[in-house]
């Protein structure tokens, strides 16, 4: 009988693992560099909360919300203004995702949009709630939300597919 340290490690795919750090290396790296340039009415799009939820309905709740606080804390790294948000809210979303996935609803692409859509909501407003605090109540920022919401739905169309044929099988 192993020590459960061991019993662990034998569970855990490396393989796998290693792709999953590749994902979201490449999801970084879209997000911070390639989807910042793209403004529409000055609004960037978000696609990492939908990337979160596609890990979270991939391989649940638990693994989902390790995957999302990673993820979370990489992304408040790589933003200047970012303090905490992401590295609370994405294991949130991932967790939220497993949950549904296991009891609610199937991991079918019509379903993961759903939930990432829920969850790009979600995220702008807690963006939004993070910017009244420092400056106030905005009408501009009800439409930032939207909008923000709306134009991150592509990119997070493009994060499902690899996900369930390139690392899950």
């Amino acid at each position: 009988m192993g020590t459960p340290f061991k019993e662990l490690l034998d569970r855990i795919d490396f393989r796998i693992l290693l792709k999953y750090a590749l994902y979201m290396f490449l999801a970084l790296i879209c997000q911070t560099m390639l989807f910042s340039e793209f403004r529409i009415l000055g609004v960037c799009p978000m696609a990492l909360p939908a990337v979160a939820v596609a890990v979270g309905m991939v391989e649940g709740g638990s693994w989902g919300a390790f995957f999302g606080l990673i993820l979370g804390v990489f992304t408040d790294m790589a933003y200047v203004e970012s303090t905490i948000l992401f590295t609370v809210i994405f294991p949130v979303l991932a967790f939220a995702a497993g949950f549904l996935t296991h009891f609610f609803i199937n991991r079918r692409f019509f379903a993961y949009m759903g939930a990432a859509a829920l969850a790009l909501l979600a995220t702008a407003v807690m963006q939004m709630v993070g910017t009244m605090a420092a400056d106030g109540w905005s009408g501009a920022m009800l439409r930032t939300v939207l909008l923000q919401t709306l134009w991150s739905l592509p990119p997070a169309a493009l994060a499902y597919p690899p996900l369930i044929r390139w690392i899950r099988h």
